[in-house]
């Protein structure tokens, strides 16, 4: 080769070695909280699913739009009724490089379902998974289910082999507080594998060059760092420390949005907030009242109900970052059967007197209200506001705030008397809240496990278990209309608002914002 080719050449090459370091970039990504298992069931909690979303895929999974769409299964076909066919994406590789086979996700499948698995009450209605052969796989169900997809799309494939040989084939029991090698390891399918994990400091993952997608992105690592203080993890995003944080104090967003170093993308998030009381124990665990429970008076109940200003709340703690409602679903689109319930109640504090003196209590009594204080949107100032919301009706709050690798082992436990909780995700489909916190704790179908306040009310068991298996539309969306009312009508729960996404990256960070607030590390492009 002539000398001015063999220079040119050298030039491409050296170009080329170079372009490839700049075009692949590592995302550093702040929470408030921190992922509470790599275990991909044990735990059904916002930012652990989000973690884990990155290192291990379901047979479908969300698309922009929010529709199911294949993921580790090509496609599906219903057979009838009670069976569904699903044909499973070849050439698909574990991080260890091992294919994944049908095996695979019947063993998964399988494992969801346990009762120490908090994937549960998803994975059951799924019946039983059968191999038909290396690349297919039946569910064959005991009745039908409306929602298979939806459900399907909650539980994450895991290798079987690499379970096995770990004695990981059981899911840890999370409120137990068992673990298990899965609990800080992981060997998933998805674009990014676990390449360090120090709880409560920072988790790395590093993409995973095997994947079967296509990288939208440019991300080839992300270093997650759950930073508690609002004030710290605004700072560190402010001065460059970090990329993208997910719960910007709604506080500050006017300044942030007006600082050229900095992009904000909002949108509404599909998360319901709410309170929830203890409706099963004959005498109230906190508080004054001896020998009774008052909140197991629907009457206190609907005051409590009456006395909260959600408009103060939007206003005063959320900076306009929520959208009150009186509607128990995480989404508008998921009240369509009763878009009357969407209106929140509005504070009268002459008929919540009125409800609490017919029921007994007009000098009110002592109540502990219990709450999160790193999971939710200024979910501890909310806390404390109802403080003062409550005392006009005679209600004394004492505020009990912890962090939540606390307070959800708290709550499973259903050591509560009143408390703040959240629900939400990519479902919108109101049975994804009536099965895990409003029918009865079932421990066979593992429905109601988040039910917190023990409520057991047989006409709602009624409602939901017959929603649950209707294929008739419009026959479902009146036994979902008649649900969303009742818990209204009986102030089962105090729907507060749902909350509005707003993450704040640097300028050269272009995140896609879904209403799940999910991060899709893969659609990230670092400028």
């Amino acid at each position: 080769m002539p000398r001015p080719m063999r220079h040119l050449f050298a030039l491409a090459s050296l170009a080329l070695a170079l372009a490839g370091p700049l075009q692949a970039q590592t995302l550093r990504w702040a929470a408030r909280g921190d992922t509470q298992s790599m275990d991909p069931h044990a735990v059904n909690e916002g930012v652990t699913n989000n973690i884990n979303n990155q290192v291990y895929e379901g047979l479908v999974e969300r698309a922009r739009d929010q529709s199911l769409v294949p993921a580790l299964a090509t496609g599906w076909k219903v057979l009838n009724d009670l069976t569904w066919r699903f044909t499973l994406r070849p050439g698909v590789r574990f991080h260890d490089g091992t294919p994944m086979t049908a095996d695979d996700v019947v063993f998964s499948l399988e494992r969801a379902q346990q009762p120490s698995s908090q994937m549960a009450l998803y994975a059951r209605p799924l019946g039983q998974p059968i191999r038909i052969d290396p690349l297919t796989v039946e569910l064959r169900l005991t009745v039908p289910d409306p929602l298979l997809l939806e459900h399907l799309a909650t539980v994450f494939i895991m290798s079987r082999a690499w379970s096995v040989a770990n004695r990981a084939e059981r899911a840890p029991d999370f409120n137990a507080k068992e673990e298990s090698h899965s609990s800080h390891h992981a060997m998933g399918t998805g674009p990014f594998k676990l390449k360090h994990r120090e709880p409560g400091v920072r988790t790395v993952l590093a993409r995973h060059a095997g994947w079967w997608g296509r990288f939208e992105g440019n991300v080839s690592e992300v270093v997650f760092t759950p930073i508690a203080s609002d004030a710290t993890r605004l700072a560190a995003v402010l001065s460059g420390d970090v990329d993208l944080i997910q719960d910007a104090p709604p506080q500050d967003l006017a300044r942030l949005a007006s600082d050229p170093r900095m992009r904000l993308t909002s949108g509404p998030e599909n998360r319901i907030i709410f309170l929830g009381f203890d409706q099963f124990r004959d005498e109230l665990q906190s508080g004054g009242v001896k020998g009774r429970n008052p909140l197991k008076d629907k009457r206190v109940r609907q005051a409590i109900g009456l006395a909260i200003d959600r408009a103060a709340l939007r206003k005063s703690i959320m900076r306009d970052q929520s959208q009150p409602t009186g509607c128990m679903t995480t989404s508008r689109f998921g009240c369509v059967a009763a878009p009357e319930l969407e209106d929140a109640p509005l504070v009268d504090l002459a008929a919540a007197r009125r409800l609490m003196a017919e029921a007994g209590y007009a000098e009110g009594f002592e109540l502990t209200l219990d709450c999160p204080n790193d999971r939710y949107v200024n979910d501890q100032a909310i806390c404390v506001a109802l403080v003062g919301m409550l005392s006009r009706i005679k209600v004394k709050l004492k505020v009990d705030a912890r962090p939540k690798s606390l307070f959800f082992p708290k709550m499973q436990n259903h050591d509560t008397s009143f408390y703040l909780y959240g629900w939400g995700g990519g479902a919108l489909d109101p049975q994804m809240i009536f099965d895990p916190l409003v029918h009865s704790l079932d421990a066979r179908s593992q429905k109601g496990g988040d039910n917190n306040g023990r409520i057991a009310d047989a006409e709602m068991d009624r409602l939901i278990g017959a929603a649950a298996t209707e294929m008739d539309t419009a026959k479902r969306q009146r036994l979902l209309h008649d649900a969303l009312h009742r818990i209204r009508d009986e102030a089962l729960y105090l729907p507060l608002h749902r909350q509005t996404l707003t993450w704040v990256s640097r300028a050269n960070v272009k995140p896609v914002l879904m209403p799940s607030n999910q991060v899709k590390v893969t659609w990230v492009r670092v400028d």
